[in-house]
């Protein structure tokens, strides 16, 4: 009697073909936000480094809000404590649909991408953390995070014919890579924990949950809920990005084999609205007010990146992100025994790894947090843009060499020889849903 073949593990296999649709209309939103984001960066560095210097860091420092209920914040922080809670709160989103409704349920493959998010962690802080060994090692956590709209808007670049397994894999690695950014800022960055705030947070939170799990869509009713929770977050000293993330988490998420047939869930009607407001609006803003740094010409940059916070900043995202997600990744492929997808290769994977070295957005945030304003904070920016730079352009010069592979695999994706809008590849996995 013949034993039944055992199903060998794939590392970037294509996935669902309902997977794969979505991930492609939210990389197209995310690419727009890159490009902006690219537009707001630009604009502040320039900004910044004109005669006109001093009017930007007035805007930046100009207080708004009501000092009674101690948000009288300057423009600045209402971009990286407002803004990007909603950013955070797409995070979420996304994170709990993949891992209930999106192909990942299946832990086989969600043990790749949350691996390799891990691995890309951990690596550049012991980068980061070595070379500042007796200084200023509280910024070990800047070279940790990517940013996704940055890393997307170089994958539009370089090239359309990506296949969707490699999209998916960046997109997964950088929601996980969001969250435990997070997890991260309100651990090790919360220096003042205010009791109080934080419990009476839990009453707007918890009643938010009770009505978006009753799928409750009405604005007036969510909206002043979510205001109230993301208030006292960050009355109780917790950053309040950690708030977004909550809410997000709060939303329930339909899973298609129970509700084939049912209209989207609330998850996915809230990603389809906020989606384009954090990619287009929250992120760029939030670019314009952090990334503007004064650089001083030549001298001035070669002094910022002599410094070991930059130098440890610059490692850990060109060096130690790559090294760790390619470490975590052949780690798990060894341990499941997992082979690479037909058609990739490992060094598919290196490119990847390399464009996760891109890290911006939550990069200059924890550099505020772990800093401040000042000139190390300057360094900072300086590090987080030079090294998101590079990470890019050798990503960019890998990715670039594989390209002509690239276009067969996306030629054989695109193949639709039935004209049923389902590519044929997919519906020889026999799962065209």
């Amino acid at each position: 009697m013949s034993e039944t073949p055992r199903l060998v593990p794939r590392l970037l296999s294509r996935g669902s073909w309902a997977e794969a649709r979505r991930i492609a209309d939210v990389l197209r939103k995310e690419t727009i936000g890159g490009a902006l984001l690219l537009v707001g960066t630009v604009i502040a560095l320039v900004w910044a480094n004109s005669p006109w210097r001093e009017h930007y860091d007035a805007m930046v420092s100009y207080e708004i809000g009501p000092s009674a209920l101690h948000l009288n914040l300057t423009l600045g922080a209402w971009a990286a404590d407002g803004l990007l809670a909603i950013f955070f709160f797409v995070a979420g989103l996304e994170l709990k649909r993949e891992f209930v409704a999106g192909d990942l349920r299946d832990p086989r493959r969600a043990a790749v991408p949350v691996a390799a998010a891990v691995g890309g962690v951990i690596v550049p802080a012991v980068f980061y953390t070595v070379i500042n060994l007796g200084g200023a090692v509280k910024g070990w956590a800047i070279p940790t995070a990517t940013d996704i709209a940055f890393a997307l808007a170089v994958l539009a670049v370089v090239g359309r014919c990506l296949p969707s397994a490699l999209r998916t894999f960046l997109l997964t690695l950088a929601v996980v890579d969001d969250l435990l950014a997070i997890l991260i800022i309100a651990v090790f960055y919360t220096a003042h924990l205010a009791v109080l705030p934080l419990l009476a947070a839990l009453v707007p939170l918890a009643l938010f949950t009770v009505l978006v799990q009753r799928r409750v869509r009405s604005w007036w009713l969510l909206l002043p809920l979510a205001a109230a929770a993301w208030a006292l977050v960050h009355a109780s000293g917790v950053h309040a990005t950690v708030a977004g993330v909550l809410l997000g988490f709060a939303v329930p998420v339909l899973r298609p084999a129970l509700d084939r047939g049912a209209e989207p869930g609330l998850a996915e009607h809230f990603e389809h609205r906020f989606r384009p407001i954090s990619a287009g609006v929250a992120v760029p803003i939030f670019a314009l007010f952090a990334a503007g740094v004064t650089i001083g010409g030549l001298e001035g940059l070669t002094s910022a990146l002599s410094d070991p916070i930059a130098i440890g900043i610059v490692a850990g995202l060109v060096l130690g992100k790559p090294i760790g997600i390619l470490l975590a990744t052949w780690l798990t492929a060894r341990f499941t025994r997992a082979t690479i997808d037909s058609g990739l290769s490992w060094i598919d994977m290196a490119g990847l790894a390399l464009l996760a070295g891109v890290g911006f957005t939550v990069s200059l945030l924890i550099g505020e947090l772990a800093f401040g304003p000042g000139e190390q904070d300057d360094r900072v920016k300086v590090a987080v843009l030079i090294g998101s730079l590079v990470a890019a352009l050798l990503a960019a010069v890998v990715l670039r060499l594989r390209n002509r592979t690239y276009r067969r695999i996306y030629d054989e994706e695109q193949a639709d020889r039935n004209q049923d809008d389902i590519p044929d590849v997919y519906q020889s996995q026999g799962n065209p849903a």
